[in-house]
């Protein structure tokens, strides 16, 4: 099942993303330091929240009304509208293809058809990028499963670099000159940490959310971990303890920020993104990307779990439902938290955390 929002095709070009800049007390702030970025403001209207619902079984539930959902903004309920219909995708599937992934890169261009049927479905449109630190369009949006097929054997393994916020600002603006009556997904087929660009992070998040633009990732980390016989422990937050906001009064230490981040708690990291805190480290970009726009990161250790998680996908996708609404209290500046609530108990509810709206100058 795809929701969409009603309208969608007259969203103004200030759609989403509340800015990333802050108040500033006195309005008129001191300007940045040397090579700090000046505040991003811009307006909106309209958000978007990306909802996927599943019951105990893990199995998607479909068939839900609005008046099944309740969404809230920094706790104040919302009017949803949305508009249940089918409408094509575009997507574009961004591969890393540096040096170290030789014997993990046939494996990736195998699955070119697998991609375009399963997530782009018939009426879907496909773009294929392979990257490096260099980023290559290897076919621009096709309909034809053979040319997505093609575009993907072509790849061949670069330099040692892969610069996955580059290629992911490059991929929003391909999709963001689509049709608005089309839906937008990124799929990142890489490492998740980023490795040699030059755009920032919070710039690429803030163009995703303009273009509307759900971001899927699977991470090939452990594949390339088993390659090396190099071990994976458990990936620590994106952001580390010392780049964190914990509760007046609290230690800030890294066992309390794992917790806040495995129980999906995310709101800390996300708001020190958007300060820019200095020598701020993000240690799982692909995470940060999935879980900001609304989409998932997977993983996968062999052919079958690699076909698997592309199925997952898949489903995910033409089961989620797109919640739309006009903020009421868009007066409150800074982070507004989104959190969607169904009127029927044993479902598991996710959605972006939510989205940065600059305080107006008094």
């Amino acid at each position: 099942m795809m929701c969409h929002t009603k309208g969608m095709r007259n969203i103004l070009a200030a759609f989403m993303m509340c800015a990333l800049g802050f108040a500033q007390s006195p309005p008129a702030a001191d300007p940045p330091t040397e090579g700090e970025a000046p505040p991003i403001r811009v307006t909106t209207s309209v958000v978007i929240a990306p909802t996927t619902v599943r019951d105990r079984k893990g199995d998607f539930v479909d068939g839900l009304q609005l008046q099944d959902f309740t969404l809230l903004d920094n706790s104040k309920p919302q009017r949803i509208t949305a508009d249940v219909r089918d409408e094509p995708l575009s997507l574009v599937i961004a591969v890393q293809r540096s040096s170290n992934l030789t014997e993990i890169l046939p494996k990736i261009q195998r699955i070119g058809s697998l991609l375009n049927d399963m997530i782009a479905g018939q009426d879907g449109e496909v773009a294929v990028i392979g990257f490096d630190h260099r980023i290559q369009v290897m076919q621009d949006f096709t309909t034809e499963t053979e040319k997505v097929s093609e575009a993907m054997k072509k790849m061949t393994p670069g330099s040692s670099n892969h610069a996955l916020v580059d290629v992911t600002m490059e991929s929003i603006r391909m999709l963001q000159k689509r049709p608005a009556n089309r839906r937008r997904i990124l799929l990142l087929i890489a490492e998740k940490r980023d490795k040699g660009s030059e755009g920032r992070l919070r710039e690429t998040l803030t163009q995703a959310e303009f273009a509307n633009v759900a971001i899927y990732s699977l991470d090939i980390s452990s594949v390339v971990a088993g390659l090396t016989s190099r071990a994976m422990p458990q990936p620590p937050p994106p952001i580390p303890a010392t780049a964190t906001v914990a509760p007046p009064g609290a230690a800030v230490t890294p066992t309390t920020v794992d917790q806040n981040y495995y129980n999906g708690n995310w709101v800390p990291l996300f708001v020190d993104i958007f300060k820019g805190v200095k020598g701020m480290f993000v240690d799982d970009t692909l995470d940060v990307f999935t879980r900001f726009t609304g989409g998932k990161e997977y993983s996968f250790i062999s052919d079958k779990s690699l076909e698997k998680a592309v199925q997952g996908i898949s489903e995910e996708i033409h089961s989620q439902y797109l919640l739309s609404y006009n903020p009421s209290n868009l007066n409150e500046g800074g982070f507004h938290d989104i959190k969607v609530v169904v009127n029927r108990s044993g479902l598991e509810v996710r959605t972006r955390p939510g989205y940065w709206v600059a305080a107006r100058p008094e």
